[in-house]
């Protein structure tokens, strides 16, 4: 079992959690690295290599939100075969998702939260602890997961992680590398999606060409085409409808438009997609 720093231990032993020198060399060696990252593998790679000693997990979920959307926009990596789409779709569905709860939770309180079966309920002065029912977790495949996001409605671009199937324990010493981290996660976060999704930061795509769609982005298009709602994209391409509107919003992004309509007429035009015979 973990071992939980209480209220009155962090009060006394805060000089605890400092990291060791170990730690800060592997720390600098994971800032230095992220200067560096270009796309979604080389984020990928980023997270398996010194970032797994200082936050050792299996899987990740990305929510990154600019300006002009009310929404976030998610994606997830993992590196275990437990974790796929339909527990991707699980843990965000809008009514009882167990990470779209916790991302929502964590806008209310602003620190580290944790989401265990392991420990009562705790709210600390830089973390948090929720206990959940066992069947839920069990269900996500993530074991055990922490959030933490970096900016507000205010900023111009806000993310929020999940690390799930966490190996660190669920104490203040792991809140507190997280808290570390995340300035680091969102600038290489926002590096990234910026690279992806040029509308995200409200910019308009270089020399007026459209960032590559992904073959199932190009499917989605086409079925917005001819008037096909998430739903019905969903029972035709076998997935769910969350994830078709993760689709979307990624082909909003791509192709800087504002709707679905303005998508496919503009794919249209661009020869992106075709219209069915």
């Amino acid at each position: 079992m973990d071992t939980i720093i209480t209220g009155n231990d962090q009060a006394n032993d805060q000089w605890t959690l400092a990291l060791n020198e170990e730690q800060r060399t592997l720390f600098m060696e994971v800032i230095e690295e992220s200067l560096r990252l270009q796309n979604r593998a080389h984020l990928f790679n980023w997270l398996q290599r010194g970032f797994q000693y200082l936050l050792a997990h299996e899987v990740v979920i990305i929510a990154v939100r600019g300006m002009e959307r009310a929404s976030y926009d998610y994606e997830y990596l993992t590196s275990s075969r437990y974790f796929g789409d339909a527990q991707f779709d699980l843990v965000l569905h809008e009514q009882d998702g167990l990470v779209n709860q916790a991302f929502m939770q964590w806008g209310k309180l602003g620190t580290p939260l944790f989401y265990t079966t392991e420990h009562a309920s705790q709210v600390h002065s830089h973390y948090a602890i929720e206990q959940i029912a066992a069947e839920p977790m069990l269900a996500s495949e993530l074991k055990r997961f922490v959030v933490h996001g970096f900016g507000n409605e205010h900023s111009r671009i806000a993310t929020m992680v999940m690390f799930g199937r966490l190996s660190s324990p669920s104490n203040a010493r792991t809140a507190h590398l997280l808290e570390l981290l995340m300035p680091h996660l969102h600038c290489a976060i926002v590096k990234v999606t910026s690279n992806k999704c040029p509308s995200v930061l409200s910019t308009a795509t270089k020399n007026g060409r459209v960032k590559p769609l992904s073959k199932r982005e190009v499917e989605v298009l086409e079925w917005l085409l001819v008037g096909k709602t998430n739903w019905e994209i969903g029972n035709i391409m076998q997935v769910s409808p969350l994830t078709i509107k993760n689709h979307v919003q990624n082909i909003l992004r791509k192709l800087d438009v504002e709707n679905r309509s303005q998508a496919a007429s503009k794919a249209l035009k661009l020869g992106l997609i075709h219209r069915k015979q």
